[in-house]
């Protein structure tokens, strides 16, 4: 059995996303979504080497960005938790992303004091 997710991207004249739309119909959406972002990782099993689809509309914020960022970073400590058990690395994983947004949140909030 193949199932499919539909990722749509309408581009602009300089070929930047305007848009970006999905749908996994036999995952229970069965319209499409809009969103602002997407990063796709694959892994390329024979060449051992990660591909990436990393896009965004011009609509994304940069503390939207920021939040992104970190909520991928502490979902990807689950998944490496339950793909590998290592609960430690998980757990420094999860420790890094906490890390990361409060680095990036200081950084906007310094960024438009400077205003």
């Amino acid at each position: 059995m193949k199932s499919n997710i539909n990722i749509q991207v309408l581009l602009d004249e300089e070929k930047m996303p305007e848009t970006i739309e999905w749908n996994a119909p036999d995952g229970g959406v069965e319209e499409m979504q809009e969103s602002k972002a997407i990063l796709l990782g694959l892994w390329d099993g024979q060449e051992k080497s990660a591909l990436r689809i990393d896009l965004w509309t011009k609509k994304m914020m940069v503390d939207e960005m920021n939040d992104f960022f970190y909520q991928t970073l502490y979902g990807m400590s689950d998944t490496y938790l339950r793909a590998t058990k290592n609960a430690a690395l998980a757990d420094e994983l999860k420790a890094f992303a906490k890390d990361f947004l409060k680095k990036a949140s200081d950084a906007l909030e310094k960024e438009e004091a400077n205003k």
